[in-house]
């Protein structure tokens, strides 16, 4: 079984497998291994200083690996200081296959993608949001429940909702994104209508991520429980570890704390720092709630085939099994 999709089709990938584009962790390794398992991974402009870093990194990424990769391109209001346009001008100067947006409205970049023949995937937690993202040209939607590592909108639709209502409104293909760590996620996804997933937080546990090794025997510890949402007094709600950092941040929200006083706590600098060092205390680092269902380290070729070797198991044995023949 190869579980060929619109997506695997849209990509030129075996699976229908990718990996998001997750800031400061996914670099070039994370992505090439990923490619090199039948997947998609993405490397992410923003953890980049500038287009020129960023074009050094897109080729790293070419050294390691000949198979498709992308670029996450994140356009939220708060990504101030960075040359967006810049990002662009790199990623069609190099050819990249794919590119997943995020965040503002990505009008402008689809159309400058889509002009040089690169696939747009638009990252969305709200089926409006998503039927833009179609009008405006995407060639398919990431769509994110309320699951998910970092920002899950303020809707508080779980995948098992947001996928099905997503995929039922819109004619190009669905990933779906949030609470997805094995094959039941992706079985579950495709019988949803999605066409694929993204994991973040499982291809962060991996031997290929850049993560500090203390953060990784820590987040292997958690469970499901373990996450806390940030920000929602100001509508920009943000899935994170819980620890000490992100505990006193909610504290303080809801004692009347602003934004503008909280973002030296809970701001990327500080959560940037802290992965590189090891500091579990450190800061508010993005993770969701799969957290709970990740207890090995392996390397991303063995993550992607445990994936399809249970989705297939699943789909093959358990499901005819219950079916019976009435």
């Amino acid at each position: 079984m190869t579980f060929r999709t619109r997506i695997t089709e849209l990509l030129g990938i075996d699976y229908p497998i990718l990996q998001g584009g997750m800031r400061w962790a996914s670099r070039a390794e994370l992505a090439a291994a990923v490619g090199e398992a039948g997947g998609l991974g993405f490397i992410s402009a923003h953890t980049q200083p500038s287009p020129a870093a960023l074009g050094a990194e897109i080729d790293r990424v070419r050294r390691m690996t000949s198979h498709p990769f992308g670029v996450n391109l994140t356009l939220l209001p708060a990504n101030t200081g960075f040359d967006n346009d810049g990002y662009a001008a790199t990623i069609i100067d190099r050819r990249v296959q794919a590119v997943e947006t995020a965040g503002s409205n990505p009008a402008a970049f689809i159309e400058k993608f889509r002009r040089a023949g690169i696939k747009v995937l638009h990252k969305c937690t709200t089926v409006r949001h998503a039927v833009k993202a179609e009008q405006l040209g995407a060639d398919a939607v990431s769509i994110d429940g309320f699951e998910c590592a970092g920002h899950p909108g303020e809707d508080d639709v779980p995948g098992l909702v947001l996928i099905p209502a997503a995929a039922g409104r819109l004619s190009i293909p669905v990933v779906a994104c949030g609470g997805i760590a094995n094959g039941k996620g992706l079985v579950a996804a495709l019988a949803l209508g999605a066409e694929g997933i993204n994991m973040g937080t499982r291809f962060l546990l991996t031997t290929e991520s850049p993560v500090h090794p203390a953060l990784k025997a820590h987040f292997l510890k958690s469970s499901e429980r373990d996450t806390i949402l940030l920000g929602r007094t100001w509508r920009d709600s943000s899935r994170v570890l819980k620890n000490a950092v992100s505990n006193e941040a909610l504290a303080r929200e809801r004692a009347g704390a602003t934004l503008a006083e909280l973002t030296p706590l809970t701001g990327a600098a500080r959560w940037i720092a802290a992965i590189e060092s090891g500091d579990i205390d450190g800061g508010a680092f993005p993770l969701g709630m799969s957290v709970g269902l990740i207890n090995d380290l392996p390397t991303c070729a063995q993550v992607i085939m445990d994936i399809v070797n249970e989705a297939r198991q699943i789909v093959e044995r358990r499901l005819p099994s219950l079916v019976g023949n009435a």
